[in-house]
Order: structure tokens, then sequence, then C-alpha cells
């Protein structure tokens, strides 16, 4: 869960610099364009290969855990993106002339209206691509990390019970993702209705 909290935390950060990018059309914007579609049309499983095996031969050798960082970032970012500007493409346009007419710089206007009016039109999409990157930590045993899947088919190999490990591995995921969901979903909630309050 830690490794799946920091690429998280990352694939939001790298989501809103993308959609900020490509939304005030900065410099860089046709690489964060082409970021964004290396990441979403290549699979997890590619990326993490070519980080933690593509890279050595280069000189660069990255660590597993840190590997898988980056991998749920690289992957989350594009996806992050996506339900952004999604959520800023839903808000009223009177709003955002109005914060130009008045004289809000791209960084105030971002600060401002764009993020916390688009965050809410896009909490569910952030909420389902939460539980999606979470789920994708089951790739990283092809880099020897010890999360559940990893770990189940050790134990699988070592005492040949496949069907009570399997279902171990699904009782386990389901514990954690399902109430993640709920606590997901109360929290949408919660901030629209501060947010309508307000």
């Amino acid at each position: 869960m830690r490794l799946s909290l920091f690429g998280i935390i990352g694939a939001i950060v790298v989501g809103l610099i993308v959609t900020m990018v490509d939304y005030f059309k900065l410099p860089g914007r046709h690489f964060a364009n082409g970021y964004r579609s290396i990441a979403l049309n290549t699979p997890l499983l590619i990326q993490l290969f070519f980080i933690y095996y593509g890279l050595p031969p280069l000189g660069l050798k990255v660590p597993a855990e840190l590997t898988a960082i980056i991998g749920l970032t690289f992957l989350g970012g594009a996806y992050m993106a996506k339900v952004f500007t999604g959520g800023i493409l839903a808000i009223d346009k009177i709003q955002i002339e109005s914060g130009q007419a008045i004289g809000l710089s791209k960084f105030q206007l971002a600060k401002y209206v764009l993020i916390p009016q688009g965050l809410l039109f896009c909490l569910p999409g952030v909420a389902a691509n939460i539980i999606f990157l979470i789920k994708e930590t089951s790739i990283f045993t092809v880099i020897a990390i010890p999360e559940i899947t990893n770990t189940t088919l050790d134990l699988i190999g070592q005492n040949y019970r496949t069907d009570e490990y399997l279902t171990m591995m699904i009782v386990a995921y389901a514990a954690i993702l399902v109430p993640l969901s709920v606590l997901l979903t109360l929290a949408e909630r919660k901030i629209r209705h501060v947010a309508i309050s307000v």
C-alpha cells in the first residue's frame, strides 16, 4: 500500500501538470500529449520491464520499489490527466471568462477556478483511477516486489495448494478495495455537500 500511495500522489500531481500545460497551451504541450499517448497505449507491465530491465544496460539501475512508483506515476498520470481534462471542460465557461476579465493570471485561474471546480466534476473518475492503480500493483510481481500476488505465487510454489491461496488472494484484495471504494464514495459525497453549502 505504501508504494500505491506514493504512486497515486505522483499520478495526481503529474495529471494536474499535464492538464494545465495542455489547457493553457504552454511550452511542452506536444511533449505532454506525447507522454499521455504513450502511457495510455502501453501496458504497465511493459513500462516496468523497460525501467527495471531496459535501463541498466544504459548505465541507469533503478531499484525495484522506485520502479514501481515511477511506473504507477507514469501510467496513472495519463489517466488522471484524462479525468481532470473532462472536469475542467465541464466548468461553466462564464466563470472562466469572468476570472480572465478581472485579470487573473493563468496560475491564479488554475488555483482559484479550474482546479477546485474541475475536481468536483471529476471526483468519481479520480476515485475509479485510484482503485484501478491499486489493482495494477499485482503486476509488481514481475520485478520481485513482495506484494499480495507475489506472496500468493510463492506460497503456491511451496505448498501446491492453488485453490486455497488464490481464494485467499481474492479475499485479501476485496478486503482492501471494497472498504476503500466505500470510503472514497463517502468522501466524494461529503466534498460535494460542503462545496454546495459554500
